[in-house]
Protein backbone atom coordinates (compact mmCIF):
# COMPACT_ATOMS: atom_id res chain seq x y z
CA UNK A 1 0.00 0.00 0.00
CA UNK A 2 2.81 2.39 0.87
CA UNK A 3 4.44 1.68 -2.49
CA UNK A 4 1.15 2.41 -4.26
CA UNK A 5 0.72 5.68 -2.35
CA UNK A 6 4.30 6.65 -3.17
CA UNK A 7 3.75 5.95 -6.85
CA UNK A 8 0.47 7.86 -6.87
CA UNK A 9 2.05 10.83 -5.09
CA UNK A 10 4.98 10.81 -7.50
CA UNK A 11 2.59 10.66 -10.47
CA UNK A 12 0.54 13.54 -9.13
CA UNK A 13 3.67 15.61 -8.54
CA UNK A 14 4.88 14.88 -12.07
CA UNK A 15 1.56 15.94 -13.61
CA UNK A 16 1.51 19.07 -11.46
CA UNK A 17 5.06 19.97 -12.52
CA UNK A 18 4.16 19.41 -16.18
CA UNK A 19 1.05 21.59 -15.79
CA UNK A 20 3.07 24.36 -14.14
CA UNK A 21 5.68 24.20 -16.91
CA UNK A 22 2.97 24.29 -19.56
CA UNK A 23 1.30 27.26 -17.88
CA UNK A 24 4.56 29.21 -17.73
CA UNK A 25 5.21 28.48 -21.41
CA UNK A 26 1.67 29.55 -22.31
CA UNK A 27 1.91 32.80 -20.33
CA UNK A 28 5.30 33.53 -21.92
CA UNK A 29 3.73 33.01 -25.33
CA UNK A 30 0.85 35.35 -24.52
CA UNK A 31 3.04 38.15 -23.24
CA UNK A 32 5.64 37.59 -25.95
CA UNK A 33 2.90 38.02 -28.53
CA UNK A 34 1.71 41.17 -26.82
CA UNK A 35 5.26 42.58 -26.70
CA UNK A 36 5.74 42.06 -30.43
CA UNK A 37 2.32 43.60 -31.03
CA UNK A 38 3.30 46.67 -29.03
CA UNK A 39 6.49 47.00 -31.06
CA UNK A 40 4.46 46.81 -34.29
CA UNK A 41 2.07 49.48 -32.96
CA UNK A 42 4.91 51.78 -31.86
CA UNK A 43 6.79 51.30 -35.13
CA UNK A 44 3.71 51.95 -37.25
CA UNK A 45 2.79 55.07 -35.25
CA UNK A 46 6.32 56.47 -35.50
CA UNK A 47 6.69 55.71 -39.21
CA UNK A 48 3.29 57.14 -40.17
CA UNK A 49 3.82 60.31 -38.13
CA UNK A 50 7.12 60.81 -39.94
CA UNK A 51 5.43 60.48 -43.32
CA UNK A 52 2.60 62.78 -42.29
CA UNK A 53 4.69 65.89 -41.57
CA UNK A 54 7.04 67.89 -43.77
CA UNK A 55 10.39 69.18 -42.55
CA UNK A 56 8.84 72.62 -41.94
CA UNK A 57 6.14 71.14 -39.68
CA UNK A 58 3.27 71.31 -42.16
CA UNK A 59 1.16 68.28 -42.98
CA UNK A 60 1.87 66.26 -46.09
CA UNK A 61 -0.95 65.02 -48.29
CA UNK A 62 -0.99 61.79 -46.27
CA UNK A 63 -1.06 63.75 -43.00
CA UNK A 64 -3.94 65.91 -44.17
CA UNK A 65 -5.87 62.82 -45.23
CA UNK A 66 -5.49 60.88 -41.97
CA UNK A 67 -5.62 63.77 -39.51
CA UNK A 68 -7.97 66.39 -40.95
CA UNK A 69 -10.24 64.69 -43.50
CA UNK A 70 -13.34 62.59 -42.68
CA UNK A 71 -11.06 59.56 -43.04
CA UNK A 72 -9.80 60.29 -39.53
CA UNK A 73 -13.08 58.98 -38.07
CA UNK A 74 -12.62 55.68 -39.87
CA UNK A 75 -9.06 55.43 -38.59
CA UNK A 76 -10.13 56.34 -35.05
CA UNK A 77 -12.74 53.59 -34.75
CA UNK A 78 -11.09 50.95 -36.98
CA UNK A 79 -9.28 49.18 -34.07
CA UNK A 80 -12.51 48.88 -32.06
CA UNK A 81 -14.39 47.50 -35.07
CA UNK A 82 -11.57 45.05 -35.71
CA UNK A 83 -11.78 43.73 -32.14
CA UNK A 84 -15.51 43.02 -32.51
CA UNK A 85 -15.03 41.51 -35.97
CA UNK A 86 -12.07 39.44 -34.81
CA UNK A 87 -14.08 38.04 -31.91
CA UNK A 88 -16.91 37.02 -34.24
CA UNK A 89 -14.61 35.33 -36.77
CA UNK A 90 -12.09 33.79 -34.35
CA UNK A 91 -13.52 30.26 -34.39
CA UNK A 92 -13.30 30.12 -38.20
CA UNK A 93 -9.65 31.21 -38.33
CA UNK A 94 -6.55 29.07 -38.02
CA UNK A 95 -3.95 30.03 -35.43
CA UNK A 96 -1.72 31.36 -38.22
CA UNK A 97 -4.52 33.47 -39.70
CA UNK A 98 -5.49 34.76 -36.25
CA UNK A 99 -1.87 35.73 -35.58
CA UNK A 100 -1.73 37.63 -38.88
CA UNK A 101 -4.96 39.48 -38.06
CA UNK A 102 -3.54 40.36 -34.64
CA UNK A 103 -0.46 41.96 -36.18
CA UNK A 104 -2.65 43.76 -38.70
CA UNK A 105 -4.72 45.05 -35.78
CA UNK A 106 -1.52 46.21 -34.05
CA UNK A 107 -0.48 48.15 -37.18
CA UNK A 108 -3.93 49.76 -37.50
CA UNK A 109 -3.76 50.70 -33.82
CA UNK A 110 -0.43 52.39 -34.55
CA UNK A 111 -2.07 54.35 -37.37
CA UNK A 112 -4.91 55.45 -35.09
CA UNK A 113 -2.58 56.80 -32.38
CA UNK A 114 0.18 58.15 -34.65
CA UNK A 115 -0.90 61.74 -33.98
CA UNK A 116 0.61 61.56 -30.47
CA UNK A 117 4.02 62.12 -32.06
CA UNK A 118 2.73 65.46 -33.38
CA UNK A 119 1.56 66.75 -30.00
CA UNK A 120 3.96 65.23 -27.46
CA UNK A 121 7.73 64.96 -27.18
CA UNK A 122 9.49 61.63 -27.50
CA UNK A 123 10.58 61.96 -23.86
CA UNK A 124 7.02 62.30 -22.57
CA UNK A 125 5.85 59.40 -24.74
CA UNK A 126 8.63 57.12 -23.46
CA UNK A 127 8.02 58.24 -19.87
CA UNK A 128 4.30 57.50 -20.15
CA UNK A 129 5.01 54.12 -21.73
CA UNK A 130 7.37 53.13 -18.91
CA UNK A 131 4.89 54.13 -16.21
CA UNK A 132 2.13 52.25 -18.00
CA UNK A 133 4.33 49.17 -18.47
CA UNK A 134 5.24 49.09 -14.77
CA UNK A 135 1.59 49.45 -13.74
CA UNK A 136 0.57 46.75 -16.22
CA UNK A 137 3.22 44.36 -14.91
CA UNK A 138 2.11 44.91 -11.31
CA UNK A 139 -1.57 44.39 -12.11
CA UNK A 140 -0.82 41.31 -14.21
CA UNK A 141 1.24 39.85 -11.38
CA UNK A 142 -1.67 40.43 -9.01
CA UNK A 143 -4.12 38.77 -11.40
CA UNK A 144 -1.79 35.79 -11.80
CA UNK A 145 -1.04 35.21 -8.11
CA UNK A 146 -4.23 36.24 -6.30
CA UNK A 147 -6.46 33.53 -4.88
CA UNK A 148 -9.46 35.83 -5.12
CA UNK A 149 -11.94 35.02 -7.88
CA UNK A 150 -12.01 38.06 -10.17
CA UNK A 151 -14.67 36.61 -12.50
CA UNK A 152 -17.55 38.63 -10.93
CA UNK A 153 -15.64 41.78 -11.87
CA UNK A 154 -15.66 40.87 -15.55
CA UNK A 155 -19.28 41.73 -16.35
CA UNK A 156 -19.13 44.94 -14.32
CA UNK A 157 -15.90 46.04 -16.01
CA UNK A 158 -17.19 45.28 -19.51
CA UNK A 159 -20.34 47.30 -18.80
CA UNK A 160 -18.12 50.12 -17.58
CA UNK A 161 -16.02 49.87 -20.76
CA UNK A 162 -19.12 50.14 -22.96
CA UNK A 163 -20.25 53.16 -20.95
CA UNK A 164 -16.80 54.69 -21.37
CA UNK A 165 -16.95 54.26 -25.14
CA UNK A 166 -20.40 55.86 -25.28
CA UNK A 167 -19.26 58.77 -23.10
CA UNK A 168 -16.21 59.28 -25.33
CA UNK A 169 -18.39 59.39 -28.44
CA UNK A 170 -20.76 61.90 -26.84
CA UNK A 171 -17.84 64.07 -25.73
CA UNK A 172 -16.60 64.32 -29.30
CA UNK A 173 -19.53 66.70 -29.80
CA UNK A 174 -19.60 68.23 -26.32
CA UNK A 175 -15.85 68.94 -26.21
CA UNK A 176 -16.03 69.21 -22.40
CA UNK A 177 -12.68 69.17 -20.59
CA UNK A 178 -14.39 68.11 -17.35
CA UNK A 179 -16.04 65.13 -19.05
CA UNK A 180 -12.75 64.25 -20.72
CA UNK A 181 -10.98 64.27 -17.34
CA UNK A 182 -13.67 62.05 -15.84
CA UNK A 183 -13.43 59.66 -18.79
CA UNK A 184 -9.65 59.46 -18.37
CA UNK A 185 -9.83 58.85 -14.61
CA UNK A 186 -12.57 56.22 -14.87
CA UNK A 187 -10.80 54.64 -17.84
CA UNK A 188 -7.64 54.13 -15.79
CA UNK A 189 -9.64 52.29 -13.11
CA UNK A 190 -11.55 50.16 -15.61
CA UNK A 191 -8.47 49.09 -17.55
CA UNK A 192 -6.57 48.43 -14.33
CA UNK A 193 -9.33 46.02 -13.30
CA UNK A 194 -9.47 44.47 -16.78
CA UNK A 195 -5.71 43.85 -16.73
CA UNK A 196 -5.91 41.82 -13.52
CA UNK A 197 -9.13 40.08 -14.66
CA UNK A 198 -7.75 39.17 -18.08
CA UNK A 199 -4.53 37.78 -16.59
CA UNK A 200 -6.45 35.52 -14.23
CA UNK A 201 -8.76 34.56 -17.10
CA UNK A 202 -5.79 33.57 -19.28
CA UNK A 203 -4.42 31.42 -16.46
CA UNK A 204 -7.77 29.75 -15.76
CA UNK A 205 -8.39 29.10 -19.47
CA UNK A 206 -5.13 27.22 -19.72
CA UNK A 207 -5.80 25.20 -16.57
CA UNK A 208 -9.23 24.22 -17.90
CA UNK A 209 -8.15 23.44 -21.48
CA UNK A 210 -4.56 22.19 -21.03
CA UNK A 211 -3.87 19.29 -23.37
CA UNK A 212 -7.34 19.30 -24.93
CA UNK A 213 -7.29 21.91 -27.68
CA UNK A 214 -4.01 23.65 -28.55
CA UNK A 215 -5.64 25.64 -31.38
CA UNK A 216 -8.24 27.04 -28.99
CA UNK A 217 -5.57 28.00 -26.48
CA UNK A 218 -3.50 29.71 -29.15
CA UNK A 219 -6.43 31.69 -30.54
CA UNK A 220 -7.75 32.63 -27.10
CA UNK A 221 -4.33 34.00 -26.19
CA UNK A 222 -4.36 36.14 -29.34
CA UNK A 223 -7.89 37.39 -28.70
CA UNK A 224 -7.21 38.38 -25.10
CA UNK A 225 -4.06 40.25 -26.11
CA UNK A 226 -5.92 41.94 -28.96
CA UNK A 227 -8.57 43.18 -26.50
CA UNK A 228 -5.98 44.25 -23.92
CA UNK A 229 -3.87 46.13 -26.44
Amino acid sequence: MSDYNSIRTAGTATRSAALDAGLRAYMNKVYGLMSVGLLVTAGAAWAISGLAVNADGTLTGLGAAIYTSPLRWVIMFAPLLMVFGFGAALNRLSVQAATFVFYLFAAVMGLSISSIFLFYTSYSIVQTFLVTAIAFAGLSLYGYTTKRNLAPMGTFLMMGLIGLIVASLVNIFLQSSAVQFAISAIGVLIFAGLTAFDTQNIKNTYLQMAGSDDDFLGKSAIMVRCRST
